[in-house]
């Protein structure tokens, strides 16, 4: 009798045992799936790659901005590029840019891209650039990026006009230069957007090209 009491004791302490452990672990699962549902959330909150940002700039504009980034092109191989508003308006995969000065006009109060043309200031004519930019409206934000060779057929009217626009450097742009530039129409101070890199055989990242400039930024939307 003895040994059978034993027995149903035993039994009894194992399944108690069993059954606490069942539940232990079930609400040890329950806070390990707590625990894991709380660190993916936090992962979402927190994502450890940074935070891309409209056109790949590096950090955020302000409000009433519009982003933007540019490159021009890379000696006569790669053309330049042009992105506003994380819109790619420009490029050698849009097929829409060319050798000369690539000009991208955007509405200076929506961000909207208004046209995109090409000038070729090696084998062209100038008086077809100097028409477009006489034909440009007020509050339109202006961008500009060389491929090749932008400055060649430049004359000084075109360079004229294109300094209204706010450019300090179009003066001095010479045989393949690289430049890019972003200005507007009516603007009443020099443009803070630009870079321009000479043309010089002893500095020349490409065999007869300066290396390539870019350049981003926030450009300010145009108030009433």
């Amino acid at each position: 009798i003895g040994a059978a009491k034993l027995v149903v004791v035993v039994a009894i302490f194992l399944l108690t045992f069993y059954v606490i452990s069942q539940v232990f672990e079930i609400k040890m699962d329950a806070n390990l799936g707590h625990i894991f549902a709380r660190s993916a959330l936090d992962a979402a909150a927190h994502p450890t790659k940074p935070p891309r940002y409209k056109c790949g700039i590096s950090k955020a504009c302000p409000e009433k901005h519009f982003a933007f980034k540019m490159a021009s092109g890379a000696a006569n191989v790669v053309g330049p590029k042009i992105c506003v508003e994380d819109n790619v308006l420009m490029s050698g995969v849009k097929n829409n840019v060319g050798r000369g000065i690539n000009v991208a006009l955007v509405n200076g109060k929506t961000g909207e891209a208004l046209d995109t043309k090409f000038f070729d200031m090696w084998g062209g004519d100038v008086a077809p650039f100097i028409e477009f930019l006489k034909s440009i409206q007020d509050g339109t934000i202006v961008l500009m990026g060389t491929y090749d060779d932008g400055a060649t057929k430049l004359n000084e009217e075109a360079r004229k006009l294109i300094a209204e626009l706010g450019s300090t450097s179009i003066t001095n742009l010479g045989f393949r230069d690289n430049w890019v530039f972003c200005g507007g129409k009516g603007i009443k101070t020099k443009s803070p957007f630009e870079q321009h890199i000479k043309n010089n055989k002893d500095t020349n990242k490409y065999e007869g090209w300066p290396e390539v400039v870019e350049m981003e930024g926030c450009i300010p939307q145009k108030q009433d």
